[in-house]
């Protein structure tokens, strides 16, 4: 296993951090990584908004759903998809720019989510730690005025970065088999593949909780899955100009 495998499948979510500024060359290594991310013909459709302001961090932490270790964290990133440049872009070259449409909507969503993982790749392989935070979408209006995003562009996620002050183990995925397959899509032995690792996660969840939670995967998704996840959403991407059509 060669140093890359290996910090890829070490990887874990950190949520607490060591009272220590990340090194600007650092910041700078990471921001850098990031744009190395391949991009879908060449827009790089993205923004990275780094949140230094502690009453802004503060709000956004609350409106992320009260998550204190964006306040916390010594550096927290905001990925934005941004079709603003593009715009502009448009404009410098006489034309008007297309309606936002679905596929442009993806676009710029993997464009963001791609530099997002090789940002956090890269601060990991420098001794640092992370989470990302989907939370941002609760409420994204609110958190777009607190960054002054323009129509054209809506924060996709950010990520908490900074020195672990702990070390819980690897969370173990999916059986490779359940996820890989060959040629098409199918099922087959999934459910008792699923449910061996049902046994393992909720051996994870009562280790790292002393007994507190035993949660399966199943359980855990189908909780979540069962209801709409952010509703709300349709409504902001339209008004940021995301039309979905």
């Amino acid at each position: 296993m060669n140093e890359t495998v290996r910090l890829l499948k070490s990887h874990k979510s950190i949520r607490k951090y060591k009272d220590q500024l990340v090194e600007d060359e650092k910041v700078k290594s990471i921001i850098e990584c990031a744009q190395s991310a391949s991009t879908s013909s060449f827009i790089q459709a993205y923004t990275i908004i780094s949140v230094v302001n502690k009453d802004n961090k503060k709000n956004i932490a609350h409106l992320a759903g009260d998550q204190i270790y964006i306040e916390q964290c010594p550096l927290f990133l905001v990925f934005c998809a941004d079709l603003n440049r593009s715009k502009s872009s448009c404009e410098l070259g006489n034309k008007t720019m297309a309606e936002i449409n679905t596929e442009a909507f993806i676009l710029a969503t993997v464009d963001a989510t791609l530099a997002a993982q090789n940002a956090l790749i890269a601060a990991e392989s420098l001794g640092l730690g992370g989470v990302y935070i989907g939370g941002l979408r609760n409420n994204p209006s609110e958190i777009s005025k607190i960054l002054k995003l323009p129509t054209s562009v809506y924060p996709v996620f950010g990520l908490c970065l900074g020195y672990p002050n702990h070390n819980p183990d690897v969370k173990e995925r999916l059986p490779i088999d359940v996820i890989f397959k060959t040629d098409e899509y199918n099922t087959d032995g999934d459910a008792n593949k699923i449910d061996e690792y049902d046994t393992y996660i909720s051996a994870y969840y009562k280790k790292r909780t002393k007994g507190k939670r035993t949660d399966t995967w199943t359980n855990q998704v189908s909780s979540l899955m069962s209801k709409s996840q952010r509703p709300h959403m349709k409504d902001f991407l339209d008004k940021q100009g995301f039309k979905m059509k």
